[in-house]
């Protein structure tokens, strides 16, 4: 099997401007090529000013005669044509979707992106049975806002969360997009902020069902030249978001075990595979946010820990906690500090949990935890020790929060599902009995 030369699959059409010109220069040469960014050349160095940097800089009331040179931009990673596409994948983890391809005296040759890589994957070598459904499990964020959500509002929203395409919906169901394509229009056209996000949204979206299989999802954006995908359930309500970039990382695994067949002829290529797939395995089992397990590696670890239960005859129980009015959190002090509450009982879980016991991010503000060779009692004073634990928390940005447990014993015969719909069941009873309390099946 031959894997394309980075030269080869390249984009020529590249839109560049030396750093010693203006702000005001480097806008203009946007609108004449209608691009979203610009690559900025200095020697043998390469920056990037994206639509969102503009928005910054006025935001900031940063003159536009400004030399780019005096401002600081993102660099970007820098690759020689001649080399293999493979080379490309340690710069995938970062939110750069661009590596700037250079000839061997370093000059500019071209870029390549999430597109050209994923254009160059081939789809029969994806995992057909490996749906979208089970991909959004991983609990990806996205932007989404109602049609009449403000555009001055949306757009600063967009530059404070490096969010880089925001769904328009209507009853949860998505009815256009806004992306950075879009904003480029808006400010060629000197738009009315003021206006609601109906007035520029791209109308109508095309999106695919949660259920279609990544390589229907792959040909979908080929055949459409998206960048992305947006998911709906059967009844047409928005379930996600996928980027290409997130596509390459799902189909790398599957590159390695190809390669492993040709072992004799790409030895040294087998060296790097190796270390990647252990990278990508660890980020295919955890949560992206928090560094727990997510419901996928869950679930394994579960089937693991059940086995062993029956075979040693033990007793095993689990704890779903639910922070309490964390909209609220999010609604008064924004998804940034949402995500420090929810970054700081991870870490919390982590410290005081036991050793054998397996942490899990089932899910937005929900956590769920798996107590090997404990009894419901045991789980109990456990949850009960957490629940203090949190109640006691220090969080700057928010002062106090506290959470509601529910509590389940695993019994032999019955599947995970019954065994957290259980803990739920009691987690519901906490909550209506004023939250921030712990109670157990049994009660």
């Amino acid at each position: 099997m031959k894997f394309p030369i980075i030269g080869d699959i390249a984009s020529r059409a590249v839109v560049s401007i030396d750093i010693h010109h203006s702000i005001a220069d480097a806008i203009e040469l946007m609108l004449e090529n209608e691009h979203r960014n610009v690559i900025v050349e200095d020697i043998n160095r390469y920056y990037i000013l994206t639509v969102l940097d503009i928005l910054r800089f006025q935001n900031l009331d940063i003159d536009l005669h400004t030399k780019l040179n005096t401002l600081r931009l993102c660099e970007v990673p820098v690759i020689y044509k001649e080399q293999n596409i493979l080379d490309t994948l340690e710069f995938l983890n970062s939110d750069l979707e661009y590596i700037c391809v250079v000839n061997e005296d370093k000059t500019l040759f071209g870029i390549v992106t999430h597109t050209n890589i994923t254009s160059n994957i081939d789809p029969d070598i994806l995992i057909d049975h490996f749906r979208l459904s089970d991909f959004l499990k991983l609990n990806r964020r996205m932007k989404w806002v109602g049609k009449d959500e403000k555009t001055a509002d949306l757009l600063n929203d967009m530059i404070a969360n490096s969010f880089d395409n925001t769904v328009i919906v209507e009853d949860l169901k998505p009815i256009g997009i806004l992306t950075t394509k879009d904003i480029v229009t808006l400010i060629k056209n000197n738009s009315d902020l003021e206006l609601s996000v109906s007035h520029y949204m791209s109308s109508p979206v095309q999106s695919i069902n949660k259920n279609a299989s990544i390589k229907e999802a792959l040909n979908f954006l080929k055949t459409k030249h998206y960048k992305r995908v947006i998911v709906v359930d059967d009844s047409g309500k928005l379930s996600g978001v996928i980027a290409q970039k997130e596509f390459v990382s799902l189909t790398y695994s599957r590159w390695a075990l190809l390669m492993k067949e040709y072992q004799s002829e790409l030895s040294e290529i087998n060296t790097i595979l190796e270390s990647k797939n252990r990278e990508y395995e660890i980020k295919a089992s955890t949560d992206s946010l928090t560094g727990l397990y997510n419901r996928y590696k869950f679930s394994e670890l579960y089937i693991s820990a059940y086995q062993t239960m029956v075979q040693r005859h033990n007793e095993m129980s689990v704890i779903l906690l639910d922070i309490d009015f964390f909209k609220k959190v999010n609604d008064t002090y924004g998804h940034n500090t949402g995500d420090i509450v929810l970054i700081t009982i991870s870490n919390l879980l982590q410290e005081h949990v036991r050793n054998i016991d397996v942490c899990c991010r089932w899910g937005g503000e929900e956590f769920v935890t798996l107590l090997p060779t404990a009894s419901l009692q045991t789980a109990a004073s456990i949850a009960e020790k957490l629940r203090l634990q949190i109640e006691a928390l220090k969080i700057k940005e928010v002062d106090r929060v506290t959470a509601s447990f529910g509590v389940s014993q695993v019994r032999e015969g019955e599947s995970m599902e019954a065994v957290i719909g259980r803990a739920d069941k009691a987690l519901y009873l906490a909550k209506h009995y004023g939250r921030n309390c712990v109670k157990t099946e049994l009660d």
